[in-house]
């Protein structure tokens, strides 16, 4: 069971990146699959998740999200994306994908609770700077 993450790079403020989340050994599908990121000195900030659902997906977004992030599934490629629009220097950090046990949600927003058997993988490098 892996996942390996890509699509980081080197931006500029107001452009907009799609990450990808490429999971081998198990179905995206019938697992929920999150994405956070660790800034230099930060802690890890959980920003979206994309839940096991027999139909269509259910999403979940950090409070912070505020619609410039948005989580999808290709089923069929088995992976993950997140988007990242009208990016800023703050975005700046290391992105990584969870395969988690499930979306952990407090008042319908996303928080980051990494559990001992949960698989990330090694993040993509994204830096924001003109």
């Amino acid at each position: 069971v892996q996942v390996m993450e890509s699509g980081g790079g080197f931006m500029k403020p107001g452009s907009s990146l799609r990450l990808s989340c490429a999971a081998s050994g198990f179905r995206v599908e019938d697992s929920a699959i999150g994405w956070f990121r660790q800034a230099p000195g930060q802690e890890r900030e959980g920003i979206a998740c994309i839940s096991n659902n027999d139909g269509p997906a259910t999403t979940y977004y950090a409070r912070f999200v505020k619609g410039r992030f948005t989580i999808s599934r290709d089923n069929a490629k088995n992976t993950v994306y997140l988007q990242i629009d009208t990016l800023k220097p703050d975005d700046t950090a290391v992105y990584y994908c969870v395969r988690e046990e499930l979306c952990s949600v407090w008042g319908g927003n996303y928080f980051l609770d990494l559990r001992p058997d949960d698989v990330w993988g090694q993040g993509t490098q994204v830096t924001v700077s003109s």
